[in-house]
């Protein structure tokens, strides 16, 4: 196999718009920088889609629902399942790419690449099994058929922080259902979506089912699509004041809408947990993407007498972590996606500083190139600090502690968010009453990663609507037609 360099993968993506099955420029020929984050250097260019294109993307979405819809399910199962397995053998490119315009080190990278793909191949087995019902009515006069169809065309936008899962996770389930899509990136990282477009093509989907649009005028281009009368579904990943925001508009329509939004995840320690499990747990939710993930663990909350010992081996391992550009050799933590993101992190830290919190590890942004900023752990931390309200998206772990059960799930639950929570405790019954009074989506009990392609992602209150993944997942794509047949 060639070597994968940050050459030859750049070289290989293309840096158009995908519409219609046809790669072309933007109608007015404008392209927007892609940055590599660990240096603010640019890596490339990509075409600036204009309100024109937008539309002719949707055009091209709308033509191709009906010869899509009726495609024999095995048929788009097989494209699915050919997708994975190519993905499975550019694995290297494909991390090498995500690591080029989002940060992460190479590890990560390869990590997503296994999970992202995973939605392709789940849904490719999903496709198959779309099923209906049919009954006889209570008073045996009608017969009642229920039948499952594809919603229609699907506009998605999707996030810069895992470029490819994110994208998998929706397009998957759309092209087993049977939907045409136009997907618009995130600006800071295109390039993956572009490269997992072309990859597409060449697996054999047809011309006009997926269309990608890359723009740096999200609004301007996306709300004239989402308005359209045509359009049948709206899904985001990101923020939650941007998903409320597409909601109204996605209100004129009465558009299907999923939406995963912000996060704000407790992570509690119990007094009767193993200590080394909950730090080793606390790593992988905390740390995973530099802790720029909605599932990052963002408050620690741990019994009072264990406290001391869990903070005290935290800061140990954080501060352990090497900084540096994620396609070195050796590097645990790469940088934040841009100086916005930074600043933010930033600013928190000095916040909860302020406001009485100690600084055990870290707490500074590296000075010279790239948007880096140090593995920290904050103790003390009161409860009026920013940072227990606000998504951190960042490598900072703030803990406070609790006595009782019922003020550790009366903190945790004290948030607008529920998406994730984590538990570590030895009891059972604990793991139970306290996993049923969370009010989130997902609980992780002793783990510290809870997301998986065959499991429903999502989350409750303003972490947003609907489910990705699992059983669940497909149903988003799919709308309910009852037919009843008089005898």
């Amino acid at each position: 196999m060639a070597t994968v360099t940050q050459e030859s993968v750049l070289e290989s993506v293309p840096k158009g718009l995908l519409i219609g099955g046809r790669w072309r420029d933007a109608s007015g020929g404008k392209t927007l920088a892609v940055d590599d984050p660990a240096t603010g250097e640019v890596l490339t260019h990509v075409a600036d889609a204009s309100v024109a294109d937008g539309k002719a993307a949707l055009d091209a979405a709308v033509a191709a629902q009906a010869d899509w819809a009726r495609t024999a399910p095995r048929d788009r199962a097989e494209i699915l399942r050919a997708a994975y397995e190519k993905i499975t053998e550019r694995a290297d490119e494909f991390a090498m790419l995500m690591t080029l315009e989002m940060g992460k080190t190479l590890a990560e990278s390869r990590g997503e690449v296994a999970y992202g793909s995973e939605f392709f191949r789940w849904f490719s087995e999903e496709a198959v099994r779309i099923g209906g019902r049919y009954a006889t009515s209570p008073n045996g006069a009608t017969r009642l058929v229920t039948m499952k169809q594809p919603v229609g065309p699907v506009l998605m936008i999707t996030p810069w922080n895992f470029p490819l899962a994110m994208g998998t996770r929706k397009i998957g389930p759309a092209i087993a259902a049977g939907c045409t899509m136009v997907v618009k990136p995130a600006s800071q990282t295109p390039l993956t979506m572009l490269a997992l477009a072309q990859l597409l093509q060449e697996v054999g989907l047809p011309d006009g089912v997926l269309n990608v649009v890359t723009t740096s005028s999200t609004g301007e281009v996306m709300e004239p699509l989402i308005r359209d009368p045509r359009l049948r579904k709206l899904t985001f990943t990101g923020s939650t004041p941007v998903g409320r925001m597409l909601m109204e508009q996605a209100s004129e329509q009465i558009l299907r809408v999923s939406m995963e939004l912000g996060g704000n995840a407790p992570f509690l320690v119990f007094g009767d947990a193993d200590v080394d499990k909950a730090v080793t747990g606390a790593m992988l939710a905390k740390m995973r993407n530099m802790g720029e993930a909605c599932t990052a663990a963002n408050r620690f909350y741990v019994h009072e007498s264990i406290a001391e010992e869990f903070s005290a081996e935290l800061g140990k391992r954080m501060g352990a972590l090497t900084l540096g550009r994620g396609t070195e050799d050796g590097v645990d933590v790469g940088p934040l996606v841009d100086k916005k993101s930074r600043d933010k992190v930033s600013a928190l830290v000095e916040d909860a500083v302020e406001k009485g919190a100690r600084v055990l590890v870290g707490g500074a942004a590296r000075e010279g190139a790239g948007w880096f900023y140090e593995p920290t752990v904050l103790t003390d931390v009161p409860a009026d600090a920013a940072l227990t309200r606000e998504e951190i998206f960042g490598p900072v772990a703030p803990v406070s502690t609790f006595t009782t059960d019922e003020e550790a799930v009366e903190m945790a639950n004290d948030t607008e968010y529920g998406l994730v929570a984590y538990v570590f405790t030895n009891d059972l019954t604990r793991a139970i009453t306290v996993s049923e009074a969370l009010e989130f989506g997902m609980v992780g009990v002793n783990q510290g990663i809870v997301s998986n392609p065959a499991a429903p992602f999502g989350g409750v209150k303003a972490s947003g609507v609907g489910r990705e993944g699992g059983f669940e997942g497909i149903e988003e794509y799919l709308e309910t037609k009852y037919v009843g047949i008089a005898l």
